[in-house]
């Protein structure tokens, strides 16, 4: 999920962010006729009005909003909510009632409720909605918030901090390579992206890359061009601050301030309030590319030539998964009713957003990612920042996107970011580290810095601030910025632009490993932006190794290779085959494992693949086709002693 807070803020305070929930069963549990209603997201102390319902195709329901609304009605009449009840606190419950709201993007639609019902209700309502045959999917319509950041204590900020080009040598340890030299706190600094080397071979050129977040305010130092051709996708007017319900053109950021009414007393379920505003996107959107570079002036962006887009997502408490996920589709080039459509679509899409819940590829989220990877477009989002694991947050936990977990100078995994399986690759995300902060210490150079705005709740006009935040929210960007270095690299030279499984391949093939061991899985290792650029041009887009012939169920013992190397064999399958599988194991090291029929499978053509930690790698397939399959073994890390074994057998 690198996700909130402002200058000067307290570390303590700072923590009390949107991930710091209640724990509470996540599971996502089977309806009937095959439906599915995705729980995960409930809290026990949550409180619910909406729900997003996915029709079968060929319903009469998903063609009429009145019988969705009838068959909402008659659900809640079967989980005993239509007449009035008391709460466990005592109090009296009114019936409720059900409204039609609108229709996303992936072609589900929004439903709600005439009161907040609480988790047993939320849970109770959505399992009899999915008993209707002709609902295929629910999930409740739940906020999502800014990945809360880490905010640079004012003490450790320079005094009269005016930054010049020279700041870049001062503050961003993240850009450059991960030398081992001592910054000027003493610290060494193994956690650098390499991104000052990528420079050299790309700028982002010719690359869009769509922000969704809490919109980007002007700055004497931030590129807005694209500001104006954004938009802002937050329906609510609770929560976007205008007075009446709808979305409105451009991705600018009027400020999501928690202080005061109504929000002080709304928000306090979700964010923890009172907050200033926080100016998130202005942030992240500067770290990936839109800080003007080489221009004399404050500090640099990534794809400092990219365009960077702009959307508005998250509001005042938040932001809910419908508009979200329409705003992904849009940015990719997809169209969404009522809003015109995208004139830059996105190659690249960075989510530095998140909240408690399992994403599955059903979901509205899911949904929405699988469309963009399907238009090409890359995704990114933040792992968050909960000390847990990411396979209980989402977006973090979607299907189709690239996982960022974050480390800090000295190279070891955050004391904050979200680990485990489901991250794909850490990047510099910065601040307080976890054996540091046990001693209290705090280092000005183990922050992000980047341009802000120095509003407490509306934004100042060309603002010339900046601020040293730390999160998922702000490694999130510098995977995403290196993304754009990747595919701008590519279209320089005449190549086409890779896809979005070759990007992540490519990313975790050359990610650097920890000089210092995390403590927790956090992916292939560190973000090596120069490596990535450098294999996305040197690749081509092809794989021309000669094949070795595996045998039937005759293991090839001992084998090696180095980090970022592809070894091609090839096993011949007959006529009648009813399974063959391809193996990997034992030795050491890191490998993965891709299968194709009929020419060598590489990242960006493959039928399969299997990629765990380790070199113990599985595919299984029924019934293949006869003829020769490919296997490629890809080395994620130097590996030896691994054997491989391709085994098929005679359907029964």
């Amino acid at each position: 999920m690198s996700k909130r807070m402002r200058i000067g803020a307290l570390l303590g305070a700072s923590m009390a962010f949107a991930f710091s929930m209640a724990a509470h069963a996540a599971s996502t549990t089977g309806g009937l006729g095959g439906t599915h209603y995705n729980v995960s997201s409930l809290k026990t102390n949550g409180q619910y009005d909406r729900f997003i319902v996915t029709w079968r195709p060929g319903s009469a329901e998903r063609a009429n909003p009145s019988l969705m609304q009838q068959s909402m009605g008659a659900a809640l009449s079967r989980a005993g909510l239509v007449r009035a009840t008391f709460s466990a606190q005592g109090m009296m419950q009114a019936p409720v009632q059900a409204s039609y709201g609108r229709r996303l993007a992936i072609g589900a639609d929004v439903l709600r409720t005439s009161r907040k019902l609480d988790r047993n209700e939320a849970a109770a309502l959505m399992a009899q909605i999915a008993s209707d045959p002709a609902v295929l999917h629910v999930a409740p319509d739940v906020l999502r918030h800014p990945v809360a950041d880490i905010a640079a204590p004012a003490s450790l900020r320079p005094s009269a901090f005016r930054p010049t080009d020279t700041q870049y040598a001062s503050y961003q340890w993240d850009l450059k390579a991960a030398s081992g030299r001592a910054t000027a706190s003493g610290h060494r600094n193994y956690g650098g992206s390499h991104v000052n080397a990528a420079w050299s071979l790309a700028d982002g050129k010719g690359i869009v890359i769509a922000v969704l977040d809490t919109g980007i305010t002007t700055h004497v130092d931030v590129n807005t061009k694209l500001a104006g051709a954004g938009y802002d996708f937050i329906t609510d007017a609770f929560l976007s601050g205008r007075k009446t319900d709808g979305r409105v053109p451009g991705g600018w950021d009027p400020g999501d301030w928690t202080t005061g009414k109504p929000w002080q007393s709304m928000c306090t379920d979700e964010f923890n309030p009172p907050q200033p505003s926080s100016w998130h996107g202005t942030h992240v959107a500067s770290t990936v590319g839109a800080e003007r570079t080489n221009n004399g002036v404050g500090l640099a962006g990534i794809a400092y030539r990219a365009q960077v887009l702009p959307i508005r997502v998250l509001g005042h408490c938040g932001g809910y998964d419908s508009d979200i996920s329409d705003a992904i589709i849009w940015a990719a080039g997809g169209h969404v009713d009522g809003v015109p459509d995208n004139t830059h679509p996105a190659q690249v899409i960075n989510l530095s957003l998140g909240g408690y819940g399992q994403c599955t590829a059903d979901d509205p989220i899911g949904q929405a990612i699988a469309l963009a990877n399907r238009r090409g477009a890359v995704v990114v989002v933040a792992a968050g920042n909960d000390n847990d694991n990411a396979k209980n947050f989402s977006p973090a936990s979607c299907p189709g996107t690239i996982t960022v977990a974050a480390t800090g100078i000295t190279s070891r995994r955050a004391y904050y970011s979200n680990y485990g399986r489901t991250v794909d690759l850490a990047a510099p995300g910065g601040g307080i580290y976890a054996g540091d902060r046990s001693s209290g210490e705090q280092v000005s150079d183990g922050f992000v810095w980047q341009a802000i705005n120095s509003g407490t709740t509306r934004p100042v006009a060309d603002d010339s601030n900046y601020a040293g935040y730390a999160g998922t929210s702000q490694a999130t960007p510098h995977v995403s910025g290196t993304v754009a270095l990747m595919q701008a690299a590519r279209l320089a030279r005449g190549l086409k632009l890779l896809s979005p499984a070759a990007v992540l391949d490519i990313l975790t093939r050359t990610a650097a490993t920890p000089k210092v061991a995390p403590d927790h899985r956090i992916g292939a290792g560190i973000l090596d932006a120069y490596a990535a650029v450098n294999m996305a041009i040197a690749s081509g887009g092809s794989t021309t190794s000669q094949a070795t012939l595996l045998g039937n169920g005759v293991a090839l013992s001992d084998q090696s290779g180095a980090k970022g190397s592809r070894t091609v064999y090839r096993i011949d399958v007959p006529q009648g085959t009813g399974k063959l599988s391809l193996r990997t194991g034992g030795g050491s090291g890191d490998v993965t494992l891709y299968v194709n029929p009929g020419t060598p499978a590489t990242a960006e053509d493959y039928h399969c693949r299997s990629a765990h930690a380790g070199t113990s790698e599985s595919v299984v397939l029924d019934h293949p086709a006869a003829g020769s399959w490919f296997v490629t073994l890809v080395g994620r890390t130097d590996y030896s002693g691994v054997d491989l074994v391709g085994k098929y057998v005679a359907a029964r």
